[in-house]
């Protein structure tokens, strides 16, 4: 997906999302309680559009003669991974009848349609539509009903769905959020292990990500996923397994996900009768961590837990249940089997009998890599957490060693609270994996891409100097600011230095924007001449840009403040009202100062994007230079079984790495910072209003 393509959909994310809350708001709805309707109606509105398009092929084939003219079948869907909807589940059907009191009983309709005709998703869709109001689900109808919606792709209703599932655990619905995986954790599991054939299993499913995360990766091979791979699920949680299915069938997946209690229960069987354990080829998981009070009498023959029970209380139960979520991932891999799962940051170094279990474990040689993650990447949760890595069919020249790698100051702030790893992190941790296991190519390749892309984005700042010139030209700035000073003659001294600044700023972008062309026709092809154009080239070229960012921004900000300040003191002072002829020209200056504000946007976004590319390639290179493995000084080390019994056989990576030089960061926007405290105001105080709200509404009932 292209940068831009990116860019419009997270505004049609944030603008659904938007709608969808102040729905949720007016109808005085709690989260989960709008949760699943929501949803329903985002995979209603996918199922259409995935209908529509598998219907156009099929026709197309028909009247090629590839495929013959007959009643269609949902097999014929099938295979194109869309669902055959009945005509009462059409979305073009439900929106004809949006305005009628009767929606919600159509609406509920429709998903018992789906149900009768797609077994796997029987009982799982929502059907709380005929308690909504009619006003507010057609509402939420036509939201979901833009042009730019009928058109889009499975792609971008994948990753409407998963936003639409990680603002829901934001806000804590659905036990408390931890039904939702943050997707940086999962992709960084899905790139260390690389799911791509086979049994891929997850006994603590949740929504489903984990198995979505497989098949794009997957899908980016080049390869289909479902004559790949097939999907097992186990959760406990019925509203979270309707959650899964939900999610699986939007992005035309399926899977055999199952009501069970993985501490008691193991429901799966493969083709044969054969069982899961034993029999997986990649473990997924993010389980509930220190849960407490296991039966350790149900669990203690349990051929799921080769090295033991961890310990157990004086009440006959399992007091911490981490290191049975631990043995079972290893107990399910079949002898070449990886596992990756989310855990406590506790459980690498617990004492006792947790410690003889992982002893066991170190020693069979399977623990491939132990990652360390810093607090706040979970939405509901600030507590920090490791990933755990199994390879059973790691080599014998590491089977003696664990790659320890410590990512917590490797973060990207999403909000005050909540942070995550932009792609380029997550590529580079993942690219110290692969030089680990001696897969020199797949790095060399990703810091040619990204000196590729920072080259890229300075020649995409011709197009934007081209627009910002252009609004910039419509703002005529010292014409129409100079009337506009002129008006408020004497009380505003005017300084013509802030034009002549947006100007040269203007000329500067266009040097930056020629001298990348000038010295940069492609890239070079061996890694030591990549190096060389960074450090000779590059690196210059994106201080420049840097630099440039500051100028722009500050000649255009200092221009938009003066002429704020003309309008004030026009006002302060009392002045005669705009005659006709300048106030059109008042609201013309207006229209052209949001488009030159907006145009300064683009073009700081693009100059930063410059540097954004630039700063992943040096951090590779200033690391791992030569394109190979080394330890880095509170990144990573590889660490021999030896080192890791002399330390009570800890698996914390902090206690390996050592600890990393601090870092300034010269990119701290303060505006920025201020504008998120704000905006985190903004929604306490609504939220805290609605709670008032609630508690009013429920003490006129108990009055009543």
């Amino acid at each position: 997906m292209s940068s831009s393509a990116l860019n419009e959909l997270n505004k049609i994310e944030a603008s659904l999302w938007e709608a969808a809350d102040q729905l949720r708001a007016n109808s005085k709805l709690t989260s989960s309680e709008y949760c699943m309707p929501v949803l329903g109606v985002i995979f209603l509105r996918h199922a259409s559009n995935r209908y529509d398009d598998a219907l156009a092929a099929i026709q197309a084939e028909q009247e090629a003669g590839r495929m013959p003219k007959r009643p269609l079948k949902q097999a014929d869907f099938k295979r194109r991974r869309a669902l055959m909807l009945p005509p009462q589940a059409h979305y073009s059907h439900l929106m004809m009848l949006a305005s009628s009191p009767n929606i919600g009983v159509a609406l509920v309709g429709a998903m018992n349609a789906i149900e009768a005709d797609f077994e796997p998703l029987l009982n799982q869709l929502p059907k709380e539509y005929d308690q909504f109001d009619a006003r507010l689900l057609e509402d939420l109808l036509r939201a979901f009903d833009t042009d730019a919606l009928r058109r889009a792709s499975g792609d971008v209703f994948g990753r409407i769905y998963e936003y639409f599932l990680m603002k829901f655990a934001m806000q804590g619905a659905q036990d408390n959020g931890e039904f939702f995986t943050p997707p940086s954790l999962v992709q960084m599991i899905v790139n260390f292990i690389e799911p791509d054939h086979g049994v891929v299993a997850d006994l603590a499913c949740g929504s489903g990500g984990m198995f979505v995360q497989s098949s794009h990766f997957i899908e980016h091979e080049g390869l289909d996923t479902m004559t790949r791979v097939t999907f097992y699920g186990q959760e406990k949680t019925p509203s979270t397994i309707r959650l899964a299915k939900m999610n699986l069938a939007v992005h035309g997946l399926e899977g055999d996900i199952r009501a069970a209690n993985t501490f008691y229960e193991d429901e799966h069987r493969l083709a044969g009768g054969k069982p899961l354990w034993g029999n997986c080829d990649f473990m997924m998981a993010n389980p509930p961590f220190n849960v407490d009070m296991v039966d350790a009498t149900r669990v203690k023959d349990d051929r799921r837990l080769p090295f033991g029970l961890p310990g157990v209380n004086k009440a006959g139960k399992v007091g911490n249940a981490n290191y049975l979520w631990i043995s079972y991932f290893h107990s399910y891999l079949s002898p070449t089997g990886r596992a990756g799962f989310v855990m406590s940051s506790q459980a690498s170094s617990a004492g006792h009998g947790e410690a003889e279990v992982r002893r066991k474990l170190v020693e069979t040689g399977d623990v491939d890599v132990m990652v360390a993650i810093r607090p706040n990447f979970f939405y509901t949760r600030t507590v920090p957490c490791e990933l755990w890595f199994y390879d059973r069919g790691k080599p014998a020249e590491r089977r003696d060693t664990v790659l320890m790698l410590d990512a917590r100051q490797v973060f990207r702030k999403v909000t005050r609270k909540i942070f995550d790893f932009s792609p380029e992190q997550l590529a580079n941790l993942t690219a110290v994996v692969w030089l680990h296991r001696g897969q020199t190519a797949r790095f060399e390749a990703l810091v040619a891409q990204h000196l590729h892309n920072a080259v890229a984005a300075a020649q995409a700042c011709f197009v934007v100097q081209t627009e910002f010139e252009t609004v910039a030209s419509a703002l005529t700035v010292a014409a129409n600011y100079r009337a506009l000073a002129a008006l408020v003659h004497p009380y505003l001294t005017y300084a013509p230095a802030a034009d002549d600044a947006a100007l040269i700023a203007i000329d500067q972008l266009r040097v930056v924007t020629e001298g990348v062309v000038a010295t940069h026709a492609e890239l070079v092809a061996s890694h030591v001449a990549r190096v060389g154009f960074h450090a000779e080239q590059l690196l210059p070229l994106a201080d420049q840009a840097h630099r440039l960012v500051a100028t722009l921004d500050t000649a255009v900000r200092e221009l938009l403040l003066l002429m704020g300040d003309a309008e004030q003191l026009r006002q302060d002072r009392e002045l005669p009202p705009w005659p006709p002829r300048e106030t059109a020209r008042s609201r013309e200056l207006n229209r052209a100062r949001k488009a030159l504000e907006e145009a300064r946007m683009a073009a700081v976004d693009q100059l930063k994007a410059v540097r954004h590319y630039q700063r992943h390639a040096a951090w590779l290179i200033e690391r791992f230079s030569d394109s190979l493995y080394r330890d880095v000084q509170g990144l990573c080390k590889v660490v021999k079984h030896a080192e890791i019994e002399a330390a009570g056989w800890s698996l914390t990576p902090g206690r390996y790495v050592g600890v990393a030089a601090a870092v300034e960061d010269e990119d701290f926007d303060f505006a920025e910072s201020i504008r998120d405290i704000k905006d985190e105001l903004e929604t306490l105080n609504r939220n805290a209003g609605e709670q008032a709200e609630r508690i009013q509404h429920r003490l006129a009932e108990l009055l009543a």
